[in-house]
């Protein structure tokens, strides 16, 4: 770990932030956690305005509040301190932004890229033209948050920033880390389901990359049986993922592997990106400008949309 990172802080204490705080509580009993909220009981050192960030002066920031207030919060930061390391949860913002980073390093929280099963995935696909991509990922927004009706979560609220494609980036964010950037060909995204939101509960998206001749996404917020997985077919090689079970089967170069990671879970995943983040070991992280990058994403979905 970093020796320097002393004084943490999280913004926002919901389900997230409470996870980020225990993790790094795990991480180092030398880390100082502050958080920044407007809940009463809180079992760390708490602030509750940003105007007192100065008093603590964190080395090491966490974003955890509601999406729609990112873009708030990175700015205040931006425009009053510098040399500060920031995470922020994905997505970055709620929309497309103009904000230059010059005074901080910034990160968005795509954790799944620490999961060894995409890292393997990206490793065997490196300098091989690939024809098609099929990722589905689906689970039951109700059963997300069991403390919680999920009407009143911002999932759940435009206002907040919900919706699966700003609320289930993961899947775009790591189809542009495999394969470059993607370009939208075909795109349905709305509401279809019974759910009482006013969000988008689905995304069926087809395109193309640059490594890529034809990529297929599904994602949704109403599979009762959650399901998150990856079929690939390219030159010499197929795999087949599924990234809940952490099981890769690829055969590649003709030879079949077979591959599993029992002991990855969100927390193990969450923990890893910390540990880089503070040791400087980002090669897998999230840079802000490929948070930038999956936000113009997200927004050329909406216009062919």
């Amino acid at each position: 770990m970093n020796k320097t990172v002393k004084n943490v802080l999280i913004i926002g204490f919901g389900s997230i932030g409470r996870q980020h705080a225990s993790i790094l509580q795990s991480i180092s009993s030398e880390l100082t956690i502050t958080v920044l909220s407007a809940q009463e009981h809180v079992p760390f050192q708490k602030i509750s305005k940003l105007t007192e960030i100065e008093k603590i002066n964190p080395d090491y920031i966490v974003i955890a509040s509601n999406t729609s207030l990112h873009f708030d919060h990175l700015c205040y930061i931006e425009n009053n301190f510098s040399g500060k390391l920031i995470l922020i949860e994905k997505p970055l913002f709620d929309t497309v932004r103009d904000q230059e980073i010059k005074n901080n390093t910034v990160y968005v929280g795509y954790h799944l890229r620490f999961d060894p099963a995409l890292n393997l995935i990206r490793e065997m696909l490196a300098g091989r033209k690939l024809w098609t991509i099929n990722v589905i990922c689906g689970s039951y927004l109700p059963e997300w948050r069991s403390n919680r009706d999920y009407r009143k979560t911002s999932s759940a609220r435009l206002d907040s920033g919900g919706g699966v494609l700003l609320d289930m980036s993961h899947e775009l964010d790591y189809l542009q880390w495999l394969c470059g950037k993607l370009e939208p060909t075909y795109v349905s995204n709305g509401k279809i389901s019974d759910l009482e939101i006013e969000t988008d509960d689905f995304l069926l998206f087809c395109g193309h990359s640059l490594l890529c001749s034809h990529i297929f996404l599904n994602i949704n917020y109403y599979s009762r049986h959650p399901i998150r997985q990856i079929v690939i077919d390219g030159e010499g090689i197929s795999i087949q993922a599924d990234l809940l079970d952490h099981v890769v089967m690829a055969y590649q170069d003709g030879k079949s592997y077979n591959y599993t990671w029992p002991n990855v879970t969100k927390s193990t995943l969450l923990e890893a990106e910390h540990r880089a983040l503070l040791s400087g070991d980002t090669k897998c992280a999230s840079t802000y400008l490929e948070g930038v990058a999956t936000m113009e994403l997200i927004e050329s979905i909406w216009r062919v949309n």
